[in-house]
């Protein structure tokens, strides 16, 4: 069953370019992996410090694979996350 995620990161101002800096490598390996559907990041206009993410994966399997991959332990777990001031994870059904 296709599962979706819906993620916020505030990042420590002071890191975020840095974060920025890591994205294109993190968004190139996602959507590379199977059982990736969709892996996209925005950007809020008027908080630069402010990402949504919003990635979709073929099934559970999928999602654990991706968060057991390489590119996440070594982008977001070890570098991003320990910059963030807030991260809220959301599983989503899509109802329309």
């Amino acid at each position: 069953m296709k599962k979706e995620v819906i993620v916020k990161w505030k990042i420590r101002e002071s890191e975020t370019a840095a974060v920025l800096q890591l994205l294109p490598g993190l968004v190139e390996a996602t959507r590379n992996e199977k059982g990736n559907l969709f892996y996209h990041i925005f950007q809020s206009e008027t908080l630069p410090n402010e990402l949504i993410l919003h990635e979709a994966y073929e099934s559970e399997e999928a999602m654990a694979l991706h968060r057991a991959t390489s590119h996440y332990q070594d982008i977001v777990a070890t570098r991003i996350v320990p910059v963030l001031e807030e991260r809220a994870i959301h599983l989503v059904n899509q109802i329309f």
